[in-house]
C-alpha cells in the first residue's frame, strides 16, 4: 500500500496566491493578520476579547437557543451554546451553502477541521473554550450553485423555480426526489439509514435552512458542532453600524479596490461593487445601487432617499443583506471567532479583505485551509501498490504520469534529452566556426540545429507511442484507477456527494475522519477506508 503524501504546494490545485500564503512569501504578509498555528492563537485571543463586545455574545447565545429550540442538541453542542456567553469562550468557524444532502464531499471536511481545531486549542489552552460553528449561506441566492449533488457518476438534480434567499425556500417537492434517490440506493441497513436521513431532513422541515440544520446537526451534533443562520434581525442588529456606512461611504470598494490593485499577478477571486448590499425579502434578493442621489434597488421599482435607506437599515435590519464582500465581516461582528476554515479558493478571496477590516474596526480572524482527502478502498490501494505506484502519482494528470510510466517499464530510454544536448554542444562549435569563418553561414547553421533536433523530438514521441502500445493493458489499469479516485480528471472532495461512502461504511465513514485529519497539516490526507 502506498504510504507517501503531497503537500497542498506541490498537488497542482491550489492557485499562485494560495500556495505563497502557505509558504508565508514575504509579499502575501500584508494580506493576512496572524498565520494560523497553535501559539499565534494566544494573541489572537486576547486581541478578540478585548474587540468583542459582550452584549453581542448575550444576544448571540438568545438566537442561537431560539434557532435550537426544534432541534434535538447533542448535550455538548448545549454546552457550547451556553459557553458562548463566556469572554473566554470563542468559536472556530467554517461556512457552506446550502448544497442539496451537502453536496460535495468537502462540506464534511470544512466542518471536521473546524472541530478537530477546537479539540486542538482546548488542549493547548485548557483555561479557554472554543466552539466549532458552522455558517450556513442561507443568504445566497444562487440556486443553480446548490440543487443537485453527484452519486456513483450520477447527477440528482432538484428541479424547481427558485427566487430570493436559498435558506427561505421551501422544501416542497422533495419527496417526489427522494422516491428517485432511494432508487438508486438500493436495499441495505446503510442505505435505510441514508434515506431516512433524507427524508427526516427535507420532508420534515418546510425550509431549507431548517433543512440543512438538521441534517448538519445529525451528521456533526455529537461533536458539538453549533450551527447558525444569520439570516436574522436580532443578529443583524450588532451589524447595522456597519451597514449605515457602507451604504454612505463605500469603504469595502475603496479598500477592497486597493488591495487587489496590488495583486499583480495573483488571481482576483471577487471584485468589490460600489454598495455590497443587497435588498431583502422573501422572494427576492437584489442589489442595492446608488444612482442620482436615490439608493435603487436592481430590477425592481423600489428606491430610497438616504434618510429612508437608513431608517430601514436601523429599524428593519432583516432586509439588509450583506454580499460576499460584506459577509465576512458581518461574520466577525457578531461572532466572538478567531479562525476561519476554508478552501483555497475561500481563502483567496478572504486575502482581499484584511484592508477593509481594518478600516472597519474588526479583528481579523486567522485564515486556515481546511482538511483536504482522498478516500480509497482497500482493493483501490491494492491496485495502486500492485501497479508500483504512489499516491503523489496517482495526483498527476493522466498523460504525464503515463509517460512517466512507460520511462519506468521500456527495457531502453525513450528519454532522448541525452542525445539532445550532445547535438546541441556540437551546434555551439559549428555556430562558433561559422562566426570566425562567414558569419553569412550562422543562419544555415541555426537552421540545421532546429531541423536536427526537431527530428530527435519526433523520434522521442514516435519510440514513446510505440512503448505506450506495448504497455497498453497497465496503462490502461492505471487509467482506470485514477478514474475511479480522480472523477473527471478532477478532485474527488469536489464532485462526489458523502453517500457513496455512507452506503458502506456508515458512521465509521465521520469517526475515522475525525480521527485521521489534521488541521494544522498542509497535506492531502489518503484515507483507505
Amino acid at each position: 500500500m502506498p504510504t507517501d503524501c503531497i503537500t497542498y504546494q506541490d498537488s497542482g490545485y491550489f492557485t499562485p496566491l494560495v500556495v505563497d500564503y502557505l509558504n508565508q512569501k514575504p509579499g502575501v504578509r500584508q494580506w493576512y493578520h496572524r498565520f494560523p498555528s497553535l501559539e499565534n492563537f494566544k494573541a489572537q485571543m486576547e486581541e478578540k476579547k478585548r474587540n468583542f463586545p459582550r452584549e453581542n455574545r448575550a444576544v448571540l447565545v438568545a438566537e442561537l437557543e431560539r434557532q435550537y429550540a426544534q432541534i434535538k442538541a447533542s448535550a455538548l453542542t448545549k454546552e457550547h451554546i451556553s459557553l458562548l456567553a463566556d469572554d473566554d469562550t470563542f468559536a472556530v468557524t467554517t461556512g457552506h451553502q446550502l448544497n442539496l444532502f451537502t453536496g460535495p464531499l468537502y462540506f464534511l471536511y470544512k466542518i471536521i477541521t473546524s472541530i478537530n481545531l477546537a479539540r486542538e486549542l482546548s488542549v493547548k489552552y485548557p483555561g479557554n473554550r472554543f466552539v466549532p460553528v458552522y455558517w450556513m449561506a442561507t443568504e445566497d441566492h444562487d440556486f443553480e450553485e446548490i440543487n443537485y449533488f453527484n452519486f456513483r457518476g450520477k447527477k440528482f438534480r432538484w428541479n424547481r423555480e427558485s427566487a430570493g434567499a436559498v435558506g427561505r425556500l421551501s422544501t416542497e417537492g422533495l419527496d417526489q426526489f427522494l422516491e428517485i434517490f432511494a432508487r438508486e440506493l438500493g436495499p441495505g441497513l446503510h442505505a435505510e439509514t441514508l434515506r431516512t436521513l433524507f427524508s427526516d431532513a427535507y420532508t420534515g422541515h418546510t425550509t431549507l435552512a431548517e433543512a440543512t440544520r438538521y441534517l448538519a446537526n445529525a451528521l456533526f451534533g455529537a461533536h458539538g458542532l453549533v450551527i447558525i443562520d444569520a439570516d436574522s434581525a436580532a443578529l443583524k442588529k450588532a451589524f447595522v453600524p456597519y451597514v449605515k456606512a457602507e451604504l454612505e461611504q463605500q469603504v469595502s470598494f475603496g479598500k477592497v479596490s486597493e488591495t487587489i490593485a496590488g495583486f499583480g499577478d495573483y488571481t482576483v477571486q471577487v471584485n468589490p461593487r460600489e454598495i455590497n448590499l443587497f435588498y431583502l425579502e422573501d422572494q427576492l434578493r437584489e442589489r442595492i445601487i446608488f444612482d442620482q442621489g436615490k439608493y435603487i434597488v436592481n430590477h425592481t421599482d423600489l428606491s430610497f432617499t438616504k434618510e429612508e435607506i437608513l431608517d430601514l437599515a436601523e429599524n428593519h435590519p432583516e432586509k439588509i443583506s450583506p454580499n460576499v464582500i460584506m459577509r465576512p465581516l458581518y461574520q466577525e461582528v457578531i461572532l466572538p471567532n478567531l479562525c476561519y476554515i476554508g478552501g483555497g479558493g475561500e481563502i483567496a478571496y478572504w486575502l482581499e479583505l484584511k484592508a477593509f477590516f481594518d478600516a472597519a474596526g474588526v479583528t481579523f480572524p486567522m485564515l486556515l485551509i481546511r482538511n483536504s482527502v482522498l478516500l480509497a478502498t482497500e482493493k483501490q490501494a491494492g491496485k495502486a501498490e500492485r501497479l508500483e505506484l504512489q499516491w503523489r502519482d496517482l495526483f498527476m494528470k493522466q498523460d504525464a504520469l503515463a509517460n512517466k510510466k512507460i520511462r519506468s517499464l521500456s527495457e531502453f530510454p525513450v528519454d532522448l534529452s541525452e542525445q539532445k544536448k550532445f547535438l546541441s554542444d556540437q551546434f555551439k562549435k559549428l555556430h562558433d566556426m561559422a562566426l570566425h569563418t562567414d558569419k553569412s553561414f550562422t543562419g544555415a547553421v541555426k537552421a540545421q540545429e532546429i531541423k536536427q533536433i526537431k527530428g530527435l523530438e519526433n523520434l522521442e514521441k514516435r519510440l514513446l507511442k510505440a512503448q505506450k502500445r506495448k504497455h497498453a493493458d497497465e496503462l490502461e489499469r492505471i487509467t482506470n484507477l485514477q478514474n475511479e479516485l480522480f472523477p473527471l480528471n478532477g478532485l474527488q472532495e469536489r464532485s462526489a456527494n458523502f453517500a457513496e461512502f455512507y452506503l458502506e461504511y456508515g458512521d465509521l465513514l465521520i469517526e475515522r475522519l475525525v480521527d485521521t485529519l489534521q488541521p494544522f497539516s498542509h497535506h492531502f490526507s489518503v484515507l483507505v477506508l
